[in-house]
């Protein structure tokens, strides 16, 4: 009987440290899956999301002289983001209405002079101050994600860009080149119907 009692915890045993082997494999798995999908490895650009929306309605802030408010599709299903830029020194109402524009859509929204904006609107300012709106091509599509040729990676979460502060980064290697053509880190910033410019 006590040798049929040794065997049954021996058992017992073997099939913990079976369990327990079988845990520590996962959990290597994991580490080194996470390791391969390193962020770190990620190109800054890739983590931001942006894209392509049209401004559906645009109207002047009511207490701030410098904003516009408006109302932005970007595609989604949830339907239009209202958004708040600082264009009113640059831009005639006119002007925006019905604009194509690039968005950055994963920023936490804000509260800017008492208006909730969702997202940011890219422009590029130049030496003497003037801010002109990076548009994309006719013919691109809109809630079309911009990309950059040879660059891949999924954006990141707004909660994510936030913590690791991901938009200053990317934004201090935003230029135009020749032309006014968008660019990051030298690179083209484009869509399928081509480059985006200011």
């Amino acid at each position: 009987l006590k040798d049929k009692d040794a065997a049954a915890a021996k058992k017992k045993e073997s099939y913990e440290e079976a369990q327990r082997r079988k845990k520590e494999d996962k959990a290597r798995q994991q580490a080194a899956s996470k390791q391969g999908n390193d962020a770190s490895k990620q190109p800054e650009f890739t983590k931001m999301e942006i894209r392509v929306g049209k401004i559906t309605r645009v109207w002047n802030h009511p207490s701030a002289d410098k904003l516009f408010c408006e109302t932005i599709d970007v595609g989604e299903e949830t339907g239009p983001r209202e958004i708040a830029s600082g264009l009113r020194e640059h831009y005639s109402l006119e002007e925006m209405q019905d604009r194509l524009v690039l968005v950055v859509c994963n920023l936490k929204a804000a509260k800017i002079v008492d208006f909730m904006s969702n997202g940011m609107v890219l422009a590029a300012k130049s030496d003497d101050g003037k801010a002109e709106l990076i548009t994309p091509p006719e013919g691109s599509k809109i809630g079309e994600r911009v990309f950059i040729e040879g660059l891949e990676g999924e954006p990141f979460s707004s909660s994510q860009t936030k913590k690791k502060k991901t938009w200053a980064e990317v934004a201090k290697d935003l230029k135009t080149g020749e032309g006014g053509v968008a660019t990051w880190e030298g690179k083209t910033i484009q869509t399928s119907a081509g480059p985006c410019t200011a």
